[in-house]
Order: C-alpha cells, then sequence, then structure tokens
C-alpha cells in the first residue's frame, strides 16, 4: 500500500457496552470524556437515574428509572456506578457482581464500608471491581499501590487526599476569604459533594485512607477506627501563626509504620512547611508522597476533585477492563500483615478563646503555652487513643492542628522537664 493510500478501518461493534448508574458531575463527565476518546471501543447502552422528570442534556433514550434494566441486560457486559447514595450503590455493584458483570465505581464510602464483603464478592464471582476514582481522581495511586510497590513494603504514605477542602484551604490562605466564601466557591466549582460536611469534616478523606491502607500495607481498617477531623474548626488566629512559623496549614492523611511491626493513620490539618512538596499542591489539585524501603521517596500530584479528573480515572478503569485486569490484593495476602494501632503520639497545637477549653491534664507534656487577649494556645503531646476516644478537641471553638514531624513512637518521661510536667498536670 502506498503511503498516500487511506487506511480504511472497519466500524466494528464496540467490545465494551456500558449501564452507567448515575448523571451527575462525573457522570456527564464521563459521557463526555468517553465520547472524545475514540480509541477505546465502548458505548454507554443505558443510565439509570432516580429522578425521572429532571431535564437532562442528552438524548432521553439514555435514560431509565429500572435499575434493572441495566442489571438483567445480557448485553451490558460493564457496569459503572457513580451515585451518591452508598448504600444504594452497593446493592447494584452487589448485583452486578453476581450476574457476571464487571463493575467500576468512584463511590469511595460504599468501597470502604463494604471492602471484605466486596473482595469476596469478587472471588465468588470471577468478575473485576475497579475504583481508582474513589482515591485521589485523577492520581492513579492505587494501580500504583498494587504494581509497583507489591514487593517493595512502603514505610509511609502521606497525603492530601481532598481537594474540596484544599480548595477551600487554598482560598482562605491566599485570597483571604472566609470559610463559608470559599466553600461557595467549592460547591459552584462542582468540587465539594452534595453535602459539604462529607469534605469538611473529614469523612470523604477518612473513606480514602481507609481504601489506601487495604492497597498499600495490607489493613483493612473502617473508616470509623481512623483518628480523623476536617478543617472547619481552622481560624483566622491560627493562619497568622502558620505564616509566622512559614508554614501552611493543610488536611493531611499519614499512614506510617511505628515500632517496627504496627501501622499508625489519621488524618488532622497539620502545619506544613512552605519548603515540603505537599505546601505546593494548591486549589483542588492532591498530593501524595510515598515512602519506600527500596526506592524511597516518590511524590504525586494531580486534580482530585471536578468532573473531569475523577472521569478520567473511571475511563482508565474501563479501558483497564479490556485486558481483563483485576487487583490481586498482594498485601492483603501476606502472612505478616502490619498490626493497626493507636498507641503513639502525637504533638499539637492546640488554641481556643477561653483557657478552660484546653484541659491540661489531656498533654502528656506542653513545650509551650500562650495567653492572649481572646485567644490561648498550646503545644504540646498527646496520647493518640486519648484523642480517639475523646471529643473536647472536635468543639467549634478548639483547633487542634499537628505540628511538622507529629509522630512521636515512645515518650521518655525522664527527658521530660519538671516545668513540663507539672504544667500538664503528670506530676502535682
Amino acid at each position: 500500500m502506498s503511503i498516500g493510500n487511506k487506511i480504511k478501518i472497519s466500524e466494528e461493534k464496540p467490545l465494551l457496552t456500558i449501564g452507567l448508574f448515575g448523571f451527575g458531575v462525573v457522570g456527564q463527565g464521563l459521557y463526555e470524556v468517553l465520547n472524545n476518546t475514540k480509541s477505546l471501543p465502548a458505548r454507554i447502552k443505558t443510565i439509570c437515574i432516580k429522578n425521572a422528570e429532571k431535564k437532562r442534556s442528552i438524548d432521553p433514550k439514555y435514560f431509565t428509572t429500572d435499575s434493572d434494566s441495566i442489571l438483567n441486560d445480557p448485553e451490558i457486559n460493564i457496569v459503572v456506578e457513580l451515585i451518591d447514595d452508598a448504600d444504594a450503590a452497593f446493592q447494584f455493584v452487589k448485583k452486578a457482581l453476581q450476574n457476571g458483570k464487571q463493575v467500576v465505581t468512584a463511590n469511595k464510602k460504599m468501597v470502604a464500608e463494604h471492602f471484605t464483603e466486596l473482595i469476596s464478592l469478587q472471588r465468588e464471582y470471577g468478575q473485576a471491581l475497579l475504583y481508582e476514582g474513589a482515591c485521589c481522581a485523577s492520581i492513579p495511586i492505587i494501580r500504583n499501590l498494587e504494581e509497583y510497590y507489591d514487593n517493595d513494603m512502603l514505610s509511609s504514605i502521606k497525603a492530601i487526599v481532598n481537594g474540596s477542602t484544599n480548595y477551600i484551604l487554598t482560598k482562605i490562605f491566599e485570597e483571604g476569604l472566609s470559610f463559608s466564601e470559599a466553600l461557595l466557591l467549592a460547591r459552584q466549582a462542582g468540587f465539594a459533594e452534595a453535602d459539604p460536611r462529607l469534605d469538611t469534616e473529614g469523612h470523604d478523606a477518612a473513606n480514602k485512607l481507609s481504601i489506601l491502607l487495604a492497597h498499600a500495607f495490607g489493613a483493612c481498617i473502617p473508616p470509623q477506627e481512623i483518628l480523623y477531623t476536617g478543617i472547619t474548626q481552622i481560624k483566622k488566629q491560627d493562619a497568622q501563626l502558620a505564616a509566622e512559623k512559614n508554614s501552611e496549614i493543610k488536611l493531611i492523611a499519614t499512614a506510617c509504620k511505628i515500632n517496627g511491626d504496627k501501622l499508625a493513620a489519621f488524618i488532622l490539618p497539620q502545619f506544613i512547611n512552605k519548603k515540603d512538596e505537599l505546601a505546593q499542591v494548591k486549589n483542588e489539585f492532591n498530593g501524595i508522597i510515598t515512602e519506600s524501603c527500596f526506592a524511597d521517596k516518590h511524590f504525586f500530584k494531580g486534580k482530585g476533585a471536578g468532573a473531569y479528573p475523577t472521569a478520567a480515572a473511571v475511563l482508565s478503569d474501563i479501558s483497564a477492563l479490556r485486558y481483563h485486569y483485576k487487583y490481586e490484593y498482594r498485601k492483603l495476602q501476606q502472612a505478616k500483615v502490619l498490626n493497626y494501632s493507636n498507641d503513639f503520639y502525637l504533638r499539637v497545637y492546640v488554641s481556643a478563646p477561653e483557657v478552660d477549653l484546653i484541659p491540661q491534664e489531656e498533654f502528656e507534656s506542653i513545650e509551650e503555652w500562650h495567653n492572649g487577649y481572646n485567644q490561648h494556645w498550646a503545644i504540646g503531646t498527646i496520647h493518640a487513643k486519648k484523642l480517639l476516644e475523646n471529643n473536647w478537641w472536635k468543639q467549634d471553638s478548639v483547633s487542634l492542628i499537628l505540628c511538622e514531624d507529629p509522630i512521636i513512637e515512645n515518650m521518655d518521661y525522664k527527658k521530660l522537664s519538671k516545668k513540663s510536667l507539672a504544667l500538664a498536670g503528670v506530676i502535682s
């Protein structure tokens, strides 16, 4: 054939026929991304939605309110679940797997809450369930944890996993907006969940960290067992102190080995030095720093919120199913699994408008104590288990922010000053 001749491409029936649950921000993004990806032989046949009366941007022939029209359709071989109801999502995913269909989801709450059952369903029915879009949107972190780090044991993960809260903090720090103003912008941009408290109170990040713990360390830890909070309590005075210390405040998800064979995990606001890679992660972007035994440190960065970044991750999963890709969950099958533990200490900054809101008896030691006209704050060390079991630090008027390098595995009381111990209430 001469160079000038045109190559004829045959019209083939799509190999992947998709049934889509949900047509919100991400669902519409997937529809647009898929239509602009000509190299992938896939099409959306049916879209199941809740509200049939709502006006849609595409032909009504695609839509149904009957879930069985997708789940029982023999032509549909891939179910993509993109709804915001975790309970309903689980039922759809469960039945899809039982009916011999492969599944892609971006529902981090559903995956985190039903993780072990979802693994069992995949094994029992021999179908794949992929959910790259559930963690950090455009960053392919799950597949990297599954493939690249399958034998190189990780020692830690430090990450910004929620694009909405990072966007809000960026607007507060760099543009001087109030929390409510920044949240409104996040919602208008489509970065926040339908219920923004899922983002701002840390629930979304906890679900993501729960999933990452399984793929990174082989630990199945339900979100409710993770020490976490969000950004709603961060005050203007906290931001001013961060600036004085050449730092920024970020909501950081941390998981790391401690004391040799134990695993610590938490999500808390943290002071991050402006030279740190994560301090450079702005707006709706996510960032992840992994540290492993052999490869040392890697830094991943990408958009963590929005229609197209999440849709791109979903599309990547759909494409991977062409090659029969499945998660192998190798870390879960290892003979020696790290024991999840809250037996460690955290170096924290706590501020409040009234001194009585900072209970000295909760601290193991206190390094600094400042009394101001309308703001009091302390820097000291608190046992992680105390934070998990008590809620005094979650009051609206109290801010608790981790210091840099916050983890202290073992407290050596002999090295603590008598003044510090007395102030903390350890000795009289």
